[in-house]
């Protein structure tokens, strides 16, 4: 006689405890309003863009508005799209992570590796330090420190490297480049990647690097074929989350880079053409008559939008990566 693997284990329950004490339920019904305020929020700020938006949206049409290019009040008929802005938010967002992923790992790696308790404690004290700092005061660092020395390697990369389209510059000029703003957003997201790697590294098991050490392995080796694979997920999920912070950056970028919204500067990040929506928006909005009002409000749903959609596959990435949260 068989008997049904499905009969013998019982399904699984979820345990749950309800608040009994009057504290309890205080707390709890507190902690349930926040939670839900904050998707309340959310959706009641995407409505009210969304509203203010929707005459832009109507005239010139949602594609041609988000990909076109042009941004003019000053003709009877205006034009306004944001296809340079959007793409250059982009852009400097990617110069930023990919400067920023390998000093993060490595500030991740030492703190949890390689550093004594004392050092290593300090140390991520002043990275998360450095995600406190406001974005305008990076701003003016990058504007009166920073620019000179980007402008001057961005010159050295020129010179090395100007057959390759990349870094081809005509216009005699390194400052105010996607470059030096992909610097500054670097270091601005530096912290967030760095926090999160910092507590996946905590969270691997430490006999796997043990085991790896044990059977001959070197530092280099663990790092490259254990560490890193098995934090994947979670680093992943930390970069789109940087990501999403660079995307919507503002007063920084506005500080040092020339904003071109007539034409897409696809790829030479040393020449002085860039663009990003929040700093258009940054930059128009206290001269905007009520049509460009409308028409920076449609920028903000349409970053607002992307937003979000990066950093809900953040989410989702990194709670894959980590099971034993759910």
């Amino acid at each position: 006689m068989t008997t049904d693997l499905a009969d013998v284990i019982p399904p699984k329950r979820k345990l749950s405890v309800k608040a009994t004490s009057m504290p309890d339920r205080l707390f709890y019904g507190i902690a349930t309003v926040a939670a839900y305020s904050t998707i309340v929020l959310v959706v009641a700020i995407m409505f009210f863009l969304s509203l203010r938006a929707w005459p832009t949206f109507e005239k010139f049409g949602f594609f041609d508005f988000v990909f076109g290019s042009g941004w003019d009040n000053t003709i009877d008929n205006p034009t306004f799209s944001i296809g340079p802005m959007l793409y250059g938010s982009f852009l400097i967002a990617a110069i930023g992570v990919t400067l920023a992923v390998p000093m993060a790992i490595s500030i991740a790696y030492f703190i949890e590796f390689m550093a004594p308790k004392p050092l290593a404690k300090s140390t991520a004290l002043l990275v998360d330090l450095l995600a406190a700092i406001p974005s305008v005061v990076i701003g003016l660092w990058g504007l009166s420190v920073f620019s000179p020395v980007g402008a001057h390697w961005g010159e050295l990369l020129h010179n090395s490297l100007g057959f390759l389209p990349m870094f081809e510059n005509d216009a005699d000029n390194f400052l105010r480049t996607p470059f030096i703003a992909g610097f500054i957003v670097a270091v601005m997201i530096v912290p967030i990647i760095a926090s999160i790697t910092r507590e996946i590294f905590s969270q691997i098991d430490q006999d796997l690097i043990k085991a790896s050490l044990a059977l001959g392995g070197n530092r280099e080796s663990t790092f490259r074929k254990v560490i890193l694979p098995t934090a994947a997920g979670g680093i992943v999920g930390g970069v789109l989350l940087a990501l999403g912070r660079a995307v919507g950056e503002t007063v920084a970028i506005f500080f040092v880079l020339n904003l071109v919204f007539d034409e897409v500067n696809w790829f030479r990040i040393v020449l002085p053409e860039g663009g990003a929506i929040a700093s258009l928006i940054l930059s128009k909005f206290a001269e905007a008559t009520a049509d460009e009002v409308s028409a920076l409000l449609a920028a903000g749903v349409v970053l607002f939008g992307f937003t979000l959609l990066i950093n809900t596959l953040a989410s989702f990435i990194v709670v894959k990566a980590q099971p034993w949260r759910k």
